[in-house]
């Protein structure tokens, strides 16, 4: 057998969208069970919250359902039928790829909802979604060393900073976070002010959306 082969191929990092619909089937799901699994309606719903999310986005059906088309070809999430439901339903496939425990994939969800986090703040926004082990830093680090890659790493504390701050690695590696210690790019010495960077995914969204809408109108009017 040979013992030298290449470690697999890490999946594509998820686009903001997909991360925050995946973020949105994991909270309900552990928040809400007895809603869950979501109809596109409500999924759009939960993507458009005002309340635990950053950035606040204002994203349309035909977004949310694009990017959940892109999540089962990933195998992140799937459709369900029950027998008494009205219409198609979508639930998270989170372990289908990334096999973690409750307590992980809802500090998952959270970072996905959130993104970065200090340790204080991640512990306390995870617990509204499922009791946190007593030694969290340790289901820190357990995602941070995961032989098959890691999900989570903790930022390099930024000037005015006091406390270390989580990312989630779903979406690829953190514009602050530098490999083996190496001066990062230029373009991410420069971030943006977190009002200025929630204004900008709102008006990417909203170009998403201007541009499905076209496309549609394209279809309707038979052009190619």
């Amino acid at each position: 057998m040979d013992t030298n082969l290449p470690p697999p191929e890490r999946p594509a990092p998820l686009s903001a969208l997909e991360a925050r619909v995946l973020g949105c089937l994991i909270e309900k799901e552990l928040a809400t069970p007895d809603a869950y699994p979501l109809t596109l309606n409500a999924l759009v719903n939960a993507c458009n919250q005002r309340s635990n999310r950053d950035p606040v986005l204002d994203v349309g059906a035909d977004e949310v359902a694009a990017a959940l088309e892109r999540l089962r070809g990933r195998q992140l999430a799937a459709v369900f039928a029950g027998a008494e439901a009205r219409g198609p339903k979508f639930k998270q496939k989170l372990d289908a790829v990334y096999p973690v425990t409750t307590a992980a994939r809802a500090v998952l969800g959270e970072l996905l909802l959130r993104g970065p986090q200090t340790l204080a703040g991640l512990r306390a926004n995870s617990e509204r979604l499922h009791p946190m082990p007593l030694d969290f830093e340790a289901l820190l680090a357990e995602l941070a060393e995961r032989p098959a890659g890691a999900l989570v790493r903790p930022l390099p504390r930024q000037p005015g900073q006091k406390e270390t701050r989580w990312a989630q690695l779903l979406t690829g590696e953190p514009a602050a976070a530098s490999a083996g210690g190496a001066a990062a790019p230029l373009a991410a010495t420069f971030a943006l002010p977190p009002d200025a960077e929630r204004r900008l995914a709102a008006l990417e969204a909203e170009v998403a959306r201007l541009r499905a809408e076209l496309a549609r109108l394209r279809g309707a009017l038979g052009e190619g």
